[in-house]
């Protein structure tokens, strides 16, 4: 329980979701100092590993995908700037975070249609859907901030 509620930040009483993410901002941070294929397989890792503890809570907690549940949000976080070098910056990492939790929290069609998927599978898929979402939003915004010319 104590993974899956994100080291209790997923017990907050507003905003659990959002609160309970914050670890996944240091996580990115630092798996941005590595190379792609290592920031793609840690984060795989994360994920995979986080299905059964994901499963196990909500089975305890009685919901399927509980809001104190956030050890997906935070595994799930680093997916919005793989790659992206650039997103070491604080300012855009936050970016991401907020394009992130946008996602997270509205549910568009394949987060919502991911989240449907049986056990720790659909609680872990629907926010890396989110975060698979958030990258394109990262990397187009990136290459038009690199672009752009002073006034």
């Amino acid at each position: 329980m104590l993974l899956a509620t994100g080291l209790g930040l997923g017990l907050s009483p507003l905003a659990s979701g959002t609160v309970g993410s914050l670890p996944g901002l240091p996580l990115a941070g630092w798996l941005l100092g590595r190379a792609r294929r290592v920031q793609l397989a840690v984060v795989a890792a994360l994920l995979v590993a986080a299905m059964p503890v994901c499963h196990q809570a909500a089975t305890v907690l009685g919901f399927k995908d509980d809001g104190r549940i956030v050890l997906d949000e935070i595994v799930a976080f680093p997916l919005t700037v793989l790659g992206l070098s650039a997103a070491r910056h604080p300012a855009i990492l936050a970016g991401a975070f907020v394009v992130y939790r946008v996602f997270d929290i509205t549910k568009p069609l394949p987060v919502a249609q991911a989240e449907s998927l049986p056990g720790g599978v659909g609680i872990v898929l629907d926010d890396s859907m989110a975060a698979v979402m958030t990258w394109p939003v990262m990397a187009v915004g990136l290459a038009l901030w690199r672009r752009r010319r002073p006034v």
